[in-house]
């Protein structure tokens, strides 16, 4: 991808940034095929289709109803390929519902071999654009969200997302807290 602008908000728990690449749309999904595919009914997604993004990594966006829903899924394989149709190239599935204060979800990347991912910072473009496209943002300049993911899985993470201007080309942003698990201080050398 190359050099990856990153900003800090805060000192004592500082909030880490950095800029979506650009957000590419592709295929749509009806409603019946994602929900088969994710172990659902499809009266438990949005009346909306669902969508392959991509801000490097392909990602099938599909909206639910609520965090039940979100719960109850799981991803089926032998449906997958309903969704794979002639895509060849990797994808995730990433399955999310509007929450008051952004989102709540859960992401399938078997063809990556993660089984489910508690964090999927790569997802906040696709999911920002998703939200937008589809009026599930109460407007699309300044606005700042959360996603929350990895409950399920007993690892919760909180990924902030922002937009910044009047569209998703002007600029999206995820970010979030890090938690140090290793300090290290390396010294080279010449050979001995």
């Amino acid at each position: 991808m190359g050099p990856v602008p990153v900003r800090i908000e805060g000192d004592q728990q500082p909030l880490i940034w950095f800029r979506m690449p650009p957000v590419h749309e592709g295929i749509c999904f009806d409603s019946a095929t994602c929900a088969r595919a994710l172990g659902l009914d499809a009266h438990d997604l949005l009346p909306m289709e669902s969508q392959l993004l991509s801000a490097g990594n392909q990602t099938v966006v599909v909206a639910a109803k609520d965090k039940t829903a979100v719960d109850r899924a799981w991803l089926d394989p032998a449906q997958m390929k309903l969704l794979r149709g002639a895509e060849q190239e990797p994808f995730c599935v990433f399955l999310f519902t509007p929450t008051p204060d952004g989102t709540y979800s859960r992401m399938f990347a078997p063809d990556y071999g993660i089984p489910e991912d508690p964090a999927s910072g790569s997802c906040m473009g696709p999911l920002a654009v998703f939200m937008i496209r589809r009026g599930l943002l109460p407007n699309n300049a300044g606005v700042r969200f959360v996603n929350e993911q990895g409950a399920k899985m007993g690892r919760r993470s909180l990924l902030h997302v922002e937009i910044q201007g009047e569209n998703a080309s002007c600029g999206i942003y995820a970010g979030g807290h890090v938690v140090p698990i290793v300090e290290a201080v390396m010294t080279l050398g010449e050979g001995l």
